[in-house]
C-alpha cells in the first residue's frame, strides 16, 4: 500500500463554527474546500491519518512524533472547552517512522520525551474529517470511533528543507512496508500578511507568497517547494511551507492529479485549500484492518462480575498489548466514570510480582474512564523498572486501579498513616509519589523514603513539600475500599 491522498488545508481556529460563530461564513469557499477534501479523506478509506502541524511540539533541530496511544485535544483557548476531539495513535507507524528516521541519522522527538494535548493545527482538519466521516456512516461509526481510522501527528523543525521531504519519503516506506492505506493531511496557513489591518499587517512579499504556492498547488509542481526564495518567506511571515514540503517528500514518485481548490485572505492571512488525488490508485475492497473492541476483548460489554474500573484496565492493556493501538471507550461505560475527573493509577501484577505501575497526580483527561485507559496503556508499556508487557503474559495479569482525591499540604510526617494516606514529596522540580496500603511498606519513614528516591531527593533532605492524599482501591471483583 502507500499514500492513497494528500491534501493541503489551512487551520484558522474560527472555521471550527462553535468558535466562529457566525464569523467562519466570511470564508466560506475555504469551508466549502475544507468540506470537500475532508470527504474524500474519508472516501479514500485509510488506515492511517499523517497529520504534519506547525503546532504541534516544535524543536528547532528535531522532529517531534506524537507515539501516544491517544490524543485529545479541544477549543478551550479559543474559549469553547466543550469542543473536543480525540482521536487513537497509530503507535506502531509512528515508532517505525521514529527508527526510520534515527537510522538515517534525522533527530526526532517523541511523546515520551515531551507530551501535549492536541494542537489547533491538528485539531482543526480533524474537526472536518470527523463531519464528514459522521456524514457518510450516520451512527454507526463501525469502529467505535468518531474518525474513520487512527492517526500519526508530526511536528515541523528548522531542519533544511531536504531533511523536511525526507521525512516525507520515510512516511510513504512505513506506510509500504506496514501495507497500510495512507491520508496524508499537510496543515499550514499561507502568508499572515496580506491586509494593512490584518493582525500581523501587510507586506508586498505576503501576496507574493501566496500567489508562489498557489500555483504550484494548482500545477502539482511540489519540487518548486524546495526552490521558495528564503527572505521572501521570511518577510511573508509564512507558516505551512514546512508542512507542504514533507508531503512532497511522501507524494515523491506518485502520479498525482493536483487541484488548487480554494485561496482567501479575508482576515489577513492565506488560507489555501488543495487536493492531491493519487492516480489510478487501487480502490480498498475490504474495511479498514484495525480491530474493533470486539476482536480484541472478544466482548462488547463489561463483564458482570468485574468492576467497571478494572475491565476499562484491562480493555486499555488487552487492546494496546495486541494492537499498539488505543482501546476506545465501551458503550456501556457507567455515568459515574464519564462525569467526573481524578488522577488514577493503574497498577499490573503478574504471580504476585509487580509488572508494572503508573498514573497520574492529578487529572489530565476528561474524565475518569479515559485517565484509565490512557494509564493503561502506560502501566504496560511505559514502566522504566519493565520491559513493556507481551501478548504471552495477558492472561496471567492481574489488576488494580486507585483514584486518587485530591492532594492536601501538610506540615510534618505526623499527619501521615501509610495505610490510609498515600504521600507526594516535592523538591523544586522533583516530585515522587507513593501510593497508600501498599505492602512491604509499615511506616511512615518508609513511605517518604520511597517516595524521596523515586524523586530523586535525598533520603536526609528534610527541605521538601509534603502532600498527602486519600485513594479509592478497585480490584477485580472485589468492592472498592477507602485505603
Amino acid at each position: 500500500m502507500g499514500i492513497v491522498y494528500a491534501c493541503a488545508v489551512p487551520h484558522p481556529p474560527l472555521i471550527v463554527p462553535a468558535v466562529g460563530r457566525g464569523e467562519e461564513k466570511k470564508i466560506q469557499a475555504t469551508i466549502d474546500a475544507y468540506q470537500q477534501v475532508a470527504r474524500e479523506v474519508v472516501a479514500a478509506k485509510p488506515d492511517v491519518i499523517v497529520v504534519t502541524s506547525p503546532h504541534a511540539p516544535y524543536f528547532r533541530d528535531v522532529f517531534h512524533v506524537t507515539t501516544d496511544g491517544m490524543l485529545w485535544g479541544s477549543m478551550a483557548q479559543f474559549r469553547v472547552p466543550v469542543c473536543s476531539l480525540e482521536a487513537q495513535g497509530d503507535t506502531a507507524f509512528a515508532r517505525m517512522l521514529v527508527e526510520k528516521l534515527r537510522q538515517k541519522g534525522i533527530p526526532t522527538a517523541t511523546s515520551e520525551d515531551y507530551r501535549d494535548d492536541m494542537d489547533h493545527a491538528t485539531f482543526v482538519p480533524l474537526y472536518f474529517v470527523r463531519e464528514a466521516y459522521r456524514e457518510a456512516v450516520g451512527d454507526d461509526h463501525q469502529y467505535g470511533s468518531d474518525l474513520p481510522c487512527p492517526i500519526v501527528r508530526i511536528g515541523l523543525s528548522m531542519l533544511p528543507p531536504e531533511t523536511h521531504r525526507e521525512l516525507g519519503r520515510a512516511i510513504a516506506r512505513v506506510a509500504d512496508e506496514q501495507g497500510k492505506r495512507v491520508a496524508f493531511v499537510a496543515s499550514g496557513d499561507l502568508s499572515h500578511k496580506l491586509k494593512a489591518d490584518g493582525p500581523y499587517g501587510y507586506v508586498p512579499e505576503g501576496p507574493a507568497f501566496d500567489a508562489q504556492i498557489c500555483e504550484l498547488f494548482a500545477a502539482g509542481d511540489l519540487d518548486g517547494l524546495f526552490m521558495m526564495d528564503a527572505d521572501l518567506c521570511e518577510a511573508a511571515a509564512e507558516c505551512g511551507l514546512r508542512s507542504f514540503q514533507i508531503m512532497a517528500g511522501a507524494l515523491e514518485g506518485l502520479d498525482i492529479d493536483a487541484e488548487l481548490l480554494s485561496h482567501e485572505g479575508t482576515f489577513g492571512v492565506g488560507y489555501g485549500v488543495a487536493a492531491f488525488r493519487i492516480a489510478d490508485f487501487p480502490p480498498c475492497e475490504c474495511e479498514p484492518s484495525w480491530p474493533t473492541q470486539e476482536t480484541v476483548c472478544g466482548v462488547q460489554e463489561f463483564e458482570e462480575d468485574i468492576d467497571p474500573h478494572i475491565a476499562l484496565a484491562r480493555l486499555s492493556v488487552e487492546t494496546y498489548v495486541r494492537t499498539g493501538r488505543a482501546a476506545q471507550l465501551p458503550a456501556d461505560v457507567p455515568q459515574d466514570l464519564l462525569s467526573t475527573q481524578a488522577g488514577a493509577f493503574v497498577s499490573l501484577h503478574e504471580h504476585g510480582q509487580l509488572r508494572g505501575c503508573i498514573g497520574t497526580i492529578s487529572p489530565t483527561c476528561e474524565n475518569v474512564a479515559r485517565e484509565i485507559l490512557q494509564n493503561g496503556i502506560s502501566a504496560c508499556s511505559r514502566d522504566p523498572r519493565f520491559d513493556p508487557v507481551t501478548a504471552d503474559e495477558l492472561d496471567y495479569l492481574e489488576y488494580s486501579v486507585d483514584v486518587l482525591a485530591p492532594a492536601e499540604p501538610i506540615d510534618s510526617t505526623d499527619q501521615l498513616d501509610p495505610a490510609r494516606y498515600g504521600v507526594i514529596v516535592t523538591k523544586g522540580w522533583r516530585r515522587g509519589l507513593l501510593l497508600p496500603n501498599l505492602e512491604g511498606v509499615d511506616t511512615v519513614d518508609e513511605q517518604v523514603f520511597i517516595a524521596k528516591r523515586k524523586a530523586g531527593i535525598s533520603p536526609l533532605d528534610s527541605n521538601v513539600q509534603l502532600e498527602r492524599f486519600e485513594v479509592v482501591r478497585y480490584t477485580r471483583g472485589g468492592e472498592p475500599r477507602i485505603t
